[in-house]
């Protein structure tokens, strides 16, 4: 039990279902129904068993999930703790190749002072660092090479 964003494209379109049948279908508590139901997910009619159209909670599920995203968009990194896209502490941000064609802006959260990550390609680094002062830092001497 316990789908944190249950799937929309497994329920069908043309189909009813009460609310102990949509909990199991989508893998979730039958509460969680219900509190979707009190946030506006609409039943046939008033009338027991409550009865959900499959289109209705397609597209309430749907919008929930489209809803909840945040588009970081350029110069920002996403911060796990604070739950929110955030430009980094100072607008500054190292990049640390990872491999031949991409690597990882690091920064710091100007909130919570955590460290913040993005993965970024070669080719996208300049228009996602916009606005930020971007440095190279250089690798550590490994203790094979002192």
């Amino acid at each position: 039990m316990g789908a944190r964003h249950p799937d929309y494209r497994r329920v069908k379109t043309h189909r009813s279902y009460t609310t102990a049948e949509l909990a199991s279908h989508c893998d979730v508590h039958v509460n969680t129904v219900r509190s979707w139901r009190r946030d506006g997910l609409q039943p046939v009619d008033d009338k027991r068993p409550v009865l959900f159209t499959g289109a209705a909670v397609r597209a309430f599920l749907k919008a929930r999930r489209t809803d909840a995203k945040q588009p970081t968009g350029p110069g920002r990194i996403y911060c796990l703790p604070c739950r929110a896209p955030k430009v980094p502490a100072g607008g500054m941000v190292d990049y640390r190749p990872e491999t031949a064609t991409g690597g990882r802006l690091e920064g710091l959260c100007p909130d919570c002072d955590r460290m913040i990550f993005r993965r970024v390609s070669h080719a996208l680094l300049p228009a996602i660092c916009a606005g930020l002062h971007l440095q190279f830092p250089h690798a550590q001497p490994s203790l094979e090479e002192g």
